[in-house]
């Protein structure tokens, strides 16, 4: 719970949801404990506490924008794929609680893993009363993202842009296939082909199936010239 507090720069005053947040379902699988005991219920919280405060910090930064804009910008920021990043980022992996089984593959490396500890520790935070705090520490956290997603806007919504272009053509869509993944369990690298009219436009890889896509969506938007 100290490394906790170092990590938030928030105090905790009731450690028994901390404790649950950080748990995998896996441990209380092996220990037979209920399954209220892991993070999956504070991952439920904690999301929408997340999807808020992003929201309220949005709001405030982009007066200007709207709220379709700000959904897009929003919906990129809570992925898992930045979750994980910050999660990482912070230190906070390293002091999930897992099987052992899990533990020795190296599960608390898993974006999603990450992502839903980092979702868990914001609903127990907000159970614990703390909410101003847990805002001062989300805008610190995320504005950099915000801003990057912001100024690279083409690159994060590639996928989109290229369903549009591609239907306003011949109302087609995108074909995303999954060509290879290669790696460890914790470190995999998906490789994926994205066509159109039946051809392969272009390829993407990236260490999600879905990063994987974005990446080739925005290669094959450079290659149809929708976007420079």
């Amino acid at each position: 719970m100290k490394e906790l507090e170092k990590i938030y720069g928030i105090k905790i005053d009731n450690s028994e949801n901390f404790k649950r947040a950080l748990t995998h379902p896996s441990f209380t699988q092996e220990q037979e404990l209920p399954y209220y005991e892991n993070y999956e219920r504070l991952e439920f919280l904690g999301d929408a506490v997340l999807k808020l405060l992003t929201s309220e910090i949005l709001y405030k930064k982009y007066p200007e924008y709207t709220e379709g804009n700000l959904s897009k910008i929003r919906s990129i920021v809570v992925s898992d794929s930045t979750l994980s990043k910050i999660a990482h980022e912070i230190g906070l992996c390293e002091h999930i609680i897992l099987a052992k089984h899990e533990a020795k593959l190296g599960t608390a490396n898993l974006e999603s893993v990450c992502a839903c500890a980092f979702e868990a520790i914001l609903g127990a935070y907000y159970l614990d009363g703390k909410i101003e705090d847990l805002k001062k520490f989300l805008e610190n956290a995320l504005t950099p993202y915000i801003e990057e997603v912001d100024g690279n806007f083409e690159k994060y919504n590639a996928k989109a842009i290229l369903q549009e272009y591609t239907q306003s053509v011949d109302k087609k869509t995108p074909v995303y296939n999954l060509v290879s993944q290669t790696g460890p369990a914790h470190k995999k690298i998906f490789k994926v082909e994205v066509s159109y009219q039946d051809k392969v436009v272009a390829t993407g890889e990236g260490k999600s199936k879905k990063d994987a896509e974005q990446h080739a969506a925005y290669e094959a938007c450079k290659i149809l010239g929708v976007i420079k």
